[in-house]
């Protein structure tokens, strides 16, 4: 017994301390990224096409099997070399492919393949070049021309050397707003003979891994023995990295306290809104899932991400509209005659304050409490919904990397225990801003900001689901 728990403790405490070296892409899961070389090489063009792909896309390419020379020709067909305002044909010459590891067990992808054009006569020569391979996918895009052998570069629209390394080493300080450059135009003088063709990787540099800090979560799915031990700690592990991404800029922490500042909610609501953003976030994930698995020929997954944002926007819109309303229309801002869950005011100098329960404290305001208490349940499910509706990459990840692992019941267990360690988050903010008010409450001050504070954090619950619309808007149109 006590073998078994030290090896789930050195489980955990690798799970946690290596996480900041585990494989994983630096764009991102969903991203496939391009880099053209185009080399005058004496009288004659060539391209070095690199295509690397991470985690997802590799995953569904490898359902259908990737064969190296369909993918040449494809990248050949797709993309656009133009010599003096004619476009000339480019025809592979060589390919290599080669399948790195990555996030969560899974595999990126690294395809390099030189295309030849045809001879150039001597002269000037006015260069177009175009690349439409992957139009509509994220993720890095880059093009240099560059002479060699007796050609030169006159006048070019893009840099002789890479930014990325030939998509080795993203600069860090570009990793949120990745190069987007597909065309390049250039003015070339070529060599009097033909240059050699650029050469193709090693084994062992295409074999090597992007190296980022990993989430941890991730890397659970992956562990070699799971005892009763390893399992359990795994949870626990997954767990906590779930707390820890809900603390991460996003997710709906000042929507939550917000909204229960603004509907004056009890404990159990903030328990009520946890659980909806559990049950939210999974769901999510195994919608995604499926969608990646079985539809992805229809449904770009990533293409999901603005389109959920854009509802998460709506729905804050609807919840804070609604609050503000109901706030407006009970006159709370203003310090009128108020007949709250915990506080009995009439605008006096004086305040009569009742410690009684929500339920028990009514002289003939029974319907106004119906009606709180209705705009709190409604609320409850759209905020939930709001907080938990874009699934988290990493937890798309374990489900994938569980599939691909045959480990599907241990997967599906880690994305629960990750989705509730995030919504033990969100309910310990929620406790403290009902317990926060609650004991704010107690302190008898006066004045309208008090008073409108219900009336403020409704607005503020508003102004949040505009900005996440506005936001949304862009990715959407």
């Amino acid at each position: 017994m006590r073998r078994t728990i030290a090896l789930a403790l050195t489980a955990a405490l690798a799970a946690l301390v290596l996480a900041a070296t585990a494989g994983a892409h630096p764009l991102g899961n969903f991203t496939i990224n391009r880099y053209s070389d185009v080399e005058i090489s004496g009288n004659r063009p060539y391209v070095l096409y690199v295509l690397d792909m991470a985690e997802i896309p590799t995953f569904q390419a490898r359902q259908d099997g990737v064969d190296p020379a369909v993918y040449a020709r494809r990248i050949a067909h797709n993309v656009h070399l133009g010599i003096d305002g004619r476009e000339v044909a480019l025809t592979p010459l060589r390919q290599t492919l080669a399948f790195p590891k990555g996030q969560g067990g899974l595999h990126t992808t690294r395809l390099e393949v030189v295309l030849r054009g045809p001879k150039l006569a001597g002269g000037d020569v006015s260069l177009s070049y175009r690349d439409d391979n992957y139009a509509t996918r994220i993720g890095w895009k880059e093009i240099v021309v560059r002479g060699s052998h007796g050609a030169g570069i006159d006048a070019s629209s893009v840099p002789a050397a890479s930014q990325s390394d030939a998509l080795r080493a993203y600069p860090k300080n570009q990793l949120h707003s990745p190069l987007d450059v597909t065309s390049a135009t250039a003015t070339v003088s070529p060599g009097s003979e033909e240059g050699p063709a650029p050469s193709l990787s090693s084994a062992s540099a295409l074999q090597a891994p992007d190296r980022v800090a990993d989430s941890g979560f991730s890397s659970l799915i992956g562990r070699g023995h799971l005892s009763v031990g390893v399992i359990l700690i795994s949870l626990l592990i997954a767990a906590f990295w779930g707390a820890a991404h809900a603390l991460t800029p996003g997710h709906g922490k000042a929507l939550v306290a917000g909204y229960l500042v603004g509907t004056k909610g009890k404990p159990r609501h903030a328990v009520m809104l946890g659980v909806t953003v559990t049950v939210t976030h999974t769901i999510g994930v195994f919608a995604l899932g499926l969608i990646t698995l079985a539809l992805s020929q229809f449904i770009v997954p990533e293409t999901l991400y603005p389109w959920l944002t854009l509802a998460s926007g709506l729905l804050v819109v609807g919840v804070g509209a609604s609050v503000l309303r109901a706030r407006l229309r009970t006159g709370r801002w203003s310090g009128g005659h108020d007949h709250g869950p915990e506080g009995h005011h009439h605008g006096h100098s004086h305040d009569h304050v009742h410690h009684h329960d929500h339920e028990e404290h009514d002289h003939g305001h029974g319907s106004q409490v119906t009606s709180d208490e209705a705009l709190t349940n409604r609320g409850i499910l759209g905020v939930g919904v709001a907080a938990g509706i874009l699934p988290c990459p990493s937890a798309l990840v374990v489900l994938l990397s569980a599939i691909a692992l045959h480990r599907i019941g241990f997967g599906l267990a880690l994305i629960l225990a990750f989705s509730f360690g995030l919504a033990c988050t969100v309910t310990g903010i929620g406790l403290v801003a009902v317990l926060a008010r609650r004991a704010f409450s107690r302190v008898s001050l006066e004045g309208r900001v008090v008073r409108a504070l219900p009336a403020v954090s409704a607005f503020v619950i508003l102004c949040v689901g505009i900005v996440l619309t506005a936001k949304a808007l862009p990715g959407v149109i």
